[in-house]
């Protein structure tokens, strides 16, 4: 994983978003607006640069297939890449066998994604609003998608997530392991974004899926590799609702 890659990850938070069971539009939280506009702004070059990123990342594609497998033995179901992005991930759940799907609350990141993956599934969405019915899915995956959530966020997403995963289901969650916020305004040839990126550890996390109603399944540090300044984390977790 490049420095670039954990610059910036899946988009959330808008003014409304749809939920797709009702149609009501749901009100985000403000704090979350610009982080939609900048990835919207950076969706190709963000694209372009990060391309090839998980063909060498052998620690990623490790953790990625551990958790295509849990989600398999489990039982045939939707699995939802909640801040796709791009669509970078996505395809690859899809080549282990997972009928995956993604969802991105920025426009042009899912614009892209359809355009680079015709053949499967993107919509527009955001992770403290899921437009998703409860219980519906065998998995999700928040790859490095909440990383621009502040703190007071970060419970909300967690219990969408448990919300739309069913019981026994599993859900992973990836993300840089620190425990500092750093503001980003130039990254993707961009000198005027803004950009919060919140570090958190393993630990962190722990008592937070407790309480949104999974049990941790397993939790990995990674050392930093491949030029990387900070260690990655990856945490799996069954639902247990």
């Amino acid at each position: 994983m490049t420095t670039a890659e954990n610059e910036a990850r899946a988009t959330v938070g808008s003014d409304t978003d749809t939920d797709t069971d009702t149609g009501a539009e749901v009100e985000l939280d403000p704090a979350l607006l610009s982080v939609r506009a900048d990835y919207d702004r950076v969706a190709p070059a963000y694209t372009d640069l990060l391309r090839d990123n998980l063909a060498t990342n052998w620690a990623n594609q490790a953790m990625l297939r551990l958790f295509a497998d849990l989600v398999r033995e489990a039982g045939p179901g939707p699995v939802a890449d909640i801040g796709c992005g791009p669509g970078r991930i996505t395809p690859y759940l899809a080549g282990l066998g997972l009928d995956v799907f993604g969802v991105d609350l920025s426009p042009g990141m899912i614009e892209v994604a359809r355009r680079e993956h015709p053949g499967l599934r993107f919509e527009v969405g955001s992770m403290t609003a899921l437009g998703l019915g409860t219980h519906s899915l065998a998995g999700a995956l928040g790859w490095y998608s909440l990383i621009h959530l502040p703190d007071h966020l970060v419970p909300v997403a967690l219990a969408e997530f448990a919300r739309v995963v069913r019981p026994g289901g599993y859900l992973m969650l990836a993300f840089q392991h620190g425990q500092q916020v750093r503001h980003i305004e130039s990254a993707y040839g961009y000198d005027d974004l803004s950009l919060d990126l919140h570090r958190r550890t393993a630990e962190d996390f722990a008592p937070l899926l407790t309480e949104a109603g999974f049990e941790v399944f397993s939790s990995t540090v990674v050392a930093p590799s491949n030029g990387e300044r900070e260690s990655q984390a990856y945490v799996i977790a069954r639902a247990v609702g």
